[in-house]
């Protein structure tokens, strides 16, 4: 095995076995996240209700069960793009010089950072596995048809880019900290729109033409709408492939930005801290 594998190897192995150790904490954690879906289900069922008392059957080309569905991709979304303390962990680093190991070690930041974090996705998907499958069999009766394999195909693709330009978008904003050493703000104002550019609190095609048009062409929309829009059926086959291509940019892009970041910033890097 070339030593680059190795090292990538030796860096996921760690990862799990770390995350490993407190596999109770971990386990509660993750089950507690399933709870708003109840919330969800309630919450969009008064609002149909509400919306069109004799006759609550389609929102904006949603049914009451498509919103049900959606709210559980975006859902399976989210676990994939998420990654908590990513940002303010490298942040951490480069204020308490914690980081200064990998400028004498043969170890990339990046490269660890994200070999980091597939092991944390590895074992959340694990302990998930069931949990997900069980809600989503609970909910079967709100899917219309079980998709074809080119949508799983095209859907486990979207999920890909979803993991890749969330990791990236915040691993960008943790570099942030060699120029701003205090991220906290950044983050909350990142959280906070891209719980609405990304889909996860209305589906984007909800948005007014002007808006929504706009809103596309920002990589968020990857981090939760575009994998439930393509399960559902929201695309044409040609809209899937011109989506999954503009997010295999979305990923170039960010990779270089990411590059350009780590590069510049080590540049004036001080080296302080303990």
């Amino acid at each position: 095995m070339p030593p680059s594998l190795r090292v990538k190897w030796c860096i996921l192995r760690t990862s799990i076995e770390e995350r490993l150790v407190y596999r109770a904490d971990f386990a509660f954690a993750t089950l507690v996240r399933f709870l708003p879906i109840v919330t969800q289900v309630f919450l969009w069922g008064a609002i149909y209700q509400t919306a069109s008392p004799t006759d609550p059957k389609s929102i904006n080309g949603y049914t009451y069960g498509d919103m049900v569905a959606y709210s559980l991709l975006v859902m399976v979304g989210r676990a994939f793009s998420s990654m908590p303390g990513l940002t303010t962990g490298i942040a951490r680093d480069i204020r308490d010089g914690a980081i200064k190991k990998f400028l004498v070690q043969p170890i990339d930041l990046l490269d660890y950072l994200f070999w980091h974090r597939v092991a944390h996705k590895l074992v959340y998907y694990f302990v998930a596995f069931l949990p997900f499958g069980f809600v989503f069999w609970l909910c079967r009766s709100y899917f219309r048809d079980w998709p074809g394999i080119d949508v799983l195909i095209t859907t486990s693709l979207a999920l890909v880019l979803a993991f890749l330009i969330g990791f990236l978008i915040e691993s960008l904003m943790g570099l942030c900290a060699f120029w701003f050493l205090e991220v906290s703000s950044l983050v909350f104002v990142y959280m906070l729109l891209s719980y609405f550019l990304s889909g996860h609190m209305l589906p984007l095609d909800w948005l007014p033409s002007p808006f929504s048009d706009v809103i596309r062409l920002f990589p968020f929309k990857y981090l939760a709408f575009v994998p439930a829009a393509i399960w559902l059926g929201k695309y044409t086959p040609s809209q899937v492939a011109l989506e999954l291509a503009l997010g295999v940019v979305w990923v170039a892009v960010l990779f270089l930005l990411n590059r350009v970041a780590l590069s510049r910033g080590l540049r004036r890097y001080s080296a302080y801290g303990g």
